[in-house]
C-alpha cells in the first residue's frame, strides 16, 4: 500500500465572495478523489517563519491520488475561480509510516 499524500496550502484570501465560489467549485474533485479534511482554517500559532491567515492539510489515500487531484480538470477549474480571490502557497507532500521516536507508530 501506498504512503498517504498530503495537501499543506497556506492562503490569504482577498476577495471572500469569490473564494467561496472555489470553496463550492472544489467540492467535486475532492470527493471524487477522496480528500478529508485534516485542518481548515482555525486557530494557530506562529512558532517560526511567516504565515498567511488561514491554513488547509487535507488527506489523501496516496500521494498519487494527491497529485491526481491537483491536475483533474476539475481541480484546475476549482482553481481558476480561486485565482482573483486568494493567494496561496501549496504544498503536496507524501506520508510517512515508519519508525517514530520511543518506538510508536
Amino acid at each position: 500500500m501506498s504512503a498517504k499524500g498530503y495537501w499543506i496550502a497556506r492562503v490569504e484570501v482577498t476577495d471572500p465572495a469569490g473564494y467561496e465560489k472555489y470553496r463550492q467549485a472544489n467540492a467535486e474533485p475532492f470527493a471524487k478523489f477522496g480528500a478529508r479534511f485534516l485542518v481548515r482554517g482555525g486557530a494557530f500559532e506562529l512558532a517560526e517563519g511567516g504565515a498567511k491567515s488561514r491554513n488547509v492539510v487535507i488527506e489523501f489515500d496516496s500521494y498519487e491520488q494527491a497529485v491526481a487531484c491537483f491536475h483533474s480538470p476539475e481541480y484546475q477549474h476549482a482553481k481558476s475561480l480561486r485565482k482573483d480571490a486568494a493567494f496561496s502557497d501549496l504544498i503536496i507532500v507524501q506520508g510517512y509510516d515508519g519508525p517514530q521516536p520511543g518506538g510508536a507508530r
